[in-house]
């Protein structure tokens, strides 16, 4: 027969809850207690059982990260960094995707048979409206939110600033002499936060500098991606005036508007500057290396499961918003060749 938490336990000489709690990985139990656990789980070749524990405590340890695009890297690196943070509370992890369908959010916030195998769902939605969040029941499925969405204390909600990381990338452009500054990622069909603050904040850096561009320069992008960077960044070059740099919403769109640019025959930064935000690894790699935003992830990791954890014991705490830090990290694209951090 398989050896069983009583099992462990007598060997061990702790109690049952003590073998539980090391099994779970709750961090209150001594250092001493838990070798002691450990080393009778390895004699005994003990295996957890998942369906027992779920009938036992009515949690299946699991939680859900909702994305719209696991592909994209800044997603597929806050992942990274849930599981890591998710790990150090005793949960794993499992991830969906959305890809921008409006439906697959809501039936995910309604529930379906998936949501039941799990504790809490980590939700970073792009097309969700405030009026799906009510058919959300938070005392049936802990719920904390990822991105840029108004709070409205009902929901626990990690973000960024955006619209004071678009004024500080503007900002950098400005100071490096540049005036004719373009932005991609515009998405004026769209009623999703991220497009619309970074806009504004493109915007507000520009009246502060006393900069008026034409509305040419404000390129729309229908995905964060590098092909629609290529493309915008193409269409750009051929204005006249062109611009001197460009501002993407996202490093992906960077990356792809930098082939644009030296498609065209132009050089970055010496004819365009070029900066975006996200500092995905890819950028560190890019010739030249990516001038950027660079948002902590593994902060909005660690947060986000701090506060699914906390609302999973305690489904009726107050919601909290946090505010992520973020840092403007220059490098090539903007400075010159040799100039800013190393790949490190």
């Amino acid at each position: 027969m398989p050896a069983t938490l009583r099992d462990v336990a007598e060997l061990a000489q702790v109690s049952v809850r003590t073998v539980s709690n090391v099994v779970s990985g709750y961090e209150h139990v001594s250092e001493r207690m838990r070798q002691r656990v450990l080393t009778a789980i390895r004699e005994l070749d003990y295996r957890p059982n998942p369906v027992a524990r779920t009938l036992r405590t009515g949690r299946t340890g699991m939680l859900a990260l909702v994305v719209p695009e696991i592909d994209v890297p800044y997603f597929s690196e806050l992942a990274r960094d849930v599981i890591d943070a998710a790990a150090e509370h005793g949960y794993r992890v499992m991830i969906d995707q959305t890809g921008h369908d409006h439906e697959r959010e809501r039936r995910l916030l309604m529930g379906d048979d998936r949501t039941m195998l799990f504790d809490g769902i980590l939700f970073s939605p792009l097309v969700t409206k405030s009026e799906l969040l009510d058919m959300h029941r938070s005392e049936h499925m802990p719920l904390v939110l990822l991105g840029e969405h108004e709070f409205d204390g009902r929901f626990d909600h990690v973000a960024i600033d955006n619209v004071r990381a678009a004024k500080d990338a503007v900002a950098h452009l400005v100071a490096t002499g540049r005036t004719r500054i373009a932005a991609i990622g515009a998405q004026p069909l769209e009623e999703y936060s991220t497009p619309l603050l970074r806009t504004a904040g493109y915007e507000a850096a520009l009246a502060e500098a006393g900069l008026e561009v034409p509305a040419a320069y404000a390129t729309p992008a229908p995905h964060y991606s590098r092909t629609d960077g290529y493309a915008a960044a193409t269409a750009l070059m051929a204005l006249d005036p062109r611009p001197d740099a460009v501002f993407c919403f996202s490093d992906l769109l960077a990356v792809g508007a930098m082939r644009a640019i030296a498609d065209a025959g132009l050089r970055v930064p010496d004819d365009v500057a070029v900066i975006g935000i996200d500092d995905i690894e890819e950028g560190r790699f890019a010739r030249p290396s990516l001038s950027t935003v660079s948002l902590d992830t593994p902060f909005i990791a660690r947060e986000a499961v701090r506060r699914i954890a906390a609302r999973i014991e305690d489904p009726g705490a107050a919601a909290e918003e946090v505010v992520a830090p973020h840092r403007l990290v220059a490098r090539e694209s903007t400075l010159g060749p040799g100039e800013g951090p190393g790949i490190g």
